[in-house]
């Protein structure tokens, strides 16, 4: 079985000088993505391997959640993910190494949430309903595939496990 987590950015701070992709998080942010690490950390959701847009935001985003876990994941900065579709997403996925058990993905919208939609085929049917509705900065899905490698993953062959947002942590959802 593999496990997949697809992590939005966390809250980034408004537009400026410097261009969409310099972007740093803005101070809601920094509080929510510790908050984020905390959960994974204590659900057991732990990755062997991060593949994270190299925007600052994503970069930043990781550098927060990625402290709380015991074993800090491998990091790959995979420049392909910034504003990648979900068809493109699901290619980095499925070329992900098979040492990688768990993997984390940090990504953007709309991108990400339409990947996590199309992967999910079954699982916690209230969590679905509300990713469909809304996938926030910092929002994260995980989803369980019985496969024996990651080129084996395709649409609606998920299990959605969970979906959190910052509001369920104590944070607030944009």
């Amino acid at each position: 079985m593999f496990r997949l987590a697809l992590l939005r950015h966390a809250k980034a701070a408004a537009p400026s000088g410097g261009g969409d992709h310099a972007r740093p998080l803005a101070q809601r942010g920094r509080q929510d993505a510790p908050r984020l690490g905390a959960f994974m950390a204590e659900q057991g959701i732990l990755p062997d391997l991060a593949l994270v847009s190299d925007s600052r935001r994503t970069r930043e985003t990781f550098d927060l959640v990625g402290p709380a876990f015991a074993q800090m994941p491998s990091l790959r900065l995979v420049p392909r993910i910034y504003e990648a579709s979900a068809e493109t997403l699901l290619a980095i996925v499925q070329a992900a190494p098979g040492s990688a058990g768990v993997l984390l993905l940090i990504g953007h919208n709309p991108g990400l949430a339409e990947l996590a939609q199309r992967l999910t085929g079954f699982g916690d049917r209230y969590a679905a309903s509300r990713m469909r509705i809304k996938f926030p900065t910092c929002g994260l899905a995980v989803l369980d595939f019985d496969v024996a490698t990651w080129a084996e993953v395709d649409v609606r062959a998920g299990r959605l496990d969970c979906f959190v947002t910052p509001a369920q942590l104590g944070g607030e959802d944009d």
